[in-house]
């Protein structure tokens, strides 16, 4: 039987907080989002469910931050940030504050705080949304790729580079 590859980093916390830069290929390359047209991207209706999607998961899940984002002809580009304390700061909860009440603040905060979604549940919500939103306009012809790329971004250098990198991705196609 074929070994599937493992495409992410064994061991990492993809919950933690931290800059995530991903990119997500339609299947085959196939151009289902639209077209670069003089150095402009002209979005399909495919093209707007990816886009408006994005946005989606922003509001679905208000614990991430899109820094940048991108649909292009056949992929799309991001970088999301996740905030693994966002649930403490809201709901009180930050373990810095207890002053002791004699009471067990940690079955309190497996009770009140939600779950912070990893990445890879994170692109898997956004590309089930996406290909279902695309099937009930009538493109039961979608596909994503199987997978996606990520990469860690470990420090600031390194997200300028790569929100420039997506900034500038149409006027490279």
């Amino acid at each position: 039987m074929h070994e599937r590859k493992l495409t992410r980093l064994p061991g990492f916390d993809y919950s933690a907080s931290r800059y995530y830069f991903f990119t997500i290929c339609v299947k085959d390359h196939i151009h289902s989002f639209g077209s670069v047209e003089n150095g402009t991207i002209r979005l399909s209706e495919n093209g707007m469910v990816a886009l408006e999607q994005s946005k989606w998961l922003k509001d679905q899940y208000p614990y991430i931050d899109l820094i940048a984002f991108i649909v292009m002809p056949n992929h799309v580009h991001g970088i999301i940030y996740i905030n693994a304390d966002f649930y403490n700061k809201i709901l009180g909860n930050d373990q810095n504050n207890n002053v002791g009440n004699s009471r067990d603040c940690s079955l309190q905060l497996i009770q009140t705080n939600p779950k912070i979604k990893p990445l890879p549940e994170l692109i898997g919500a956004y590309k089930t949304t996406v290909s279902k939103r695309i099937h009930l306009q009538g493109d039961n012809k979608f596909k994503w790729q199987k997978s996606y790329h990520d990469h860690i971004i470990r420090n600031q250098q390194s997200l300028d580079r790569i929100i420039t990198y997506i900034e500038t991705n149409v006027d490279k196609w």
